[in-house]
């Protein structure tokens, strides 16, 4: 059994496709294939079902692949060990962030990274809460940035800030004039929300009791909705209804589009954490990630300083 074999299996397994899988690993499709079987007699084990177009790994083989990655990962900390000189902070670092955090904290991340660690340039993925921990599980990322609640067995969080969230209302709503927005009025009201699988949309009905409740008894049917914060910020500026938006996705420039109105206290929030696998091998990263996120100027929301 060789660490060669071994990224073969994990290959395959993340790819479902010998051909890709190959093709990642930079070797001949033969060459994979043979390798693979030669594992398979040496553990005495089918590693993956081959019957159909899509190759599916065996409730045997995913054990066995899920402690390669394992064996991968001890074995590049030992890489780490053994090159002392070679920092941390050099080469490039795969970051994933959800859809409703990237547009706004990825441009002031990236100019405070480039005092920070100048020579570690991000490899972004922007997704879904729930694929981006599962690539985080795989190794296909280094760290991922999410909203709370987040919680998975072999993570760790790094706890970054807490943001608010405001009420926005079209120019002439009846809350226009209002000081301050209750839960139980937000649920009286058409509001516009994310898709489901958006955790902010989680986070606000979470929130707002009163709304949830309404989106029960609507269904998704009837219920409307839109892809991106963008995509509402612009239903709600047409007037089809109001909605719900975190901080750091308003502008100075919104009041010409729609009313910014807060919520009542206690105000609705949702706690930004940086996640990574607990034997990652460059932990001196995952702060200075931090440290670019805490001095990323981010308005509006609650850094987090004294937890680490």
């Amino acid at each position: 059994m060789t660490l060669t074999e071994l990224r073969y299996i994990v290959a395959v397994a993340q790819e479902k496709h010998f051909g890709r899988a190959a093709q990642r690993c930079f070797v001949s499709q033969p060459t994979l294939s043979i390798a693979i079987k030669k594992l398979e007699e040496e553990l005495g084990l089918t590693l993956f079902d081959r019957s159909s177009n899509e190759v599916m790994t065996t409730d045997a083989g995913q054990r066995i692949v899920l402690q390669a990655r394992r064996v991968l990962e001890e074995a590049d900390r030992i890489k780490l060990m053994a090159n002392q000189e070679q920092s941390e902070l050099e080469g490039i670092f795969k970051l994933g962030l959800i859809f409703t955090i990237a547009p706004y904290l990825l441009p002031k991340l990236i100019l405070s990274l480039r005092q920070l660690a100048p020579e570690m340039p991000l490899q972004l993925d922007e997704n879904y809460t729930d694929v981006l921990k599962e690539s985080l599980k795989r190794g296909d990322l280094d760290a991922i940035v999410v909203a709370e609640p987040f919680q998975e067995n072999g993570l760790q969080t790094i706890p970054l800030y807490d943001e608010p969230f405001f009420v926005i209302v079209p120019k002439g709503h009846a809350f226009e004039h209002l000081d301050e927005v209750t839960p139980k009025q937000l649920g009286e009201e058409r509001v516009l929300l994310l898709t489901e699988g958006n955790c902010m949309r989680d986070n606000v009905l979470d929130s707002c009791q009163e709304l949830a409740s309404r989106q029960k008894i609507l269904g998704l049917s009837n219920s409307i909705q839109g892809s991106s914060i963008n995509t509402i910020r612009h239903m709600v500026a047409s007037g089809l209804g109001i909605s719900v938006m975190p901080a750091t996705a308003l502008t100075d420039n919104d009041h010409l589009l729609f009313s910014i109105i807060p919520f009542s206290k206690p105000t609705p929030e949702r706690r930004v954490v940086l996640a990574s696998r607990r034997n990652f091998v460059r932990p001196k990263a995952l702060r200075i990630i931090k440290s670019a996120i805490l001095s990323s100027q981010l308005t509006g929301v609650k850094f987090i300083h004294d937890v680490d």
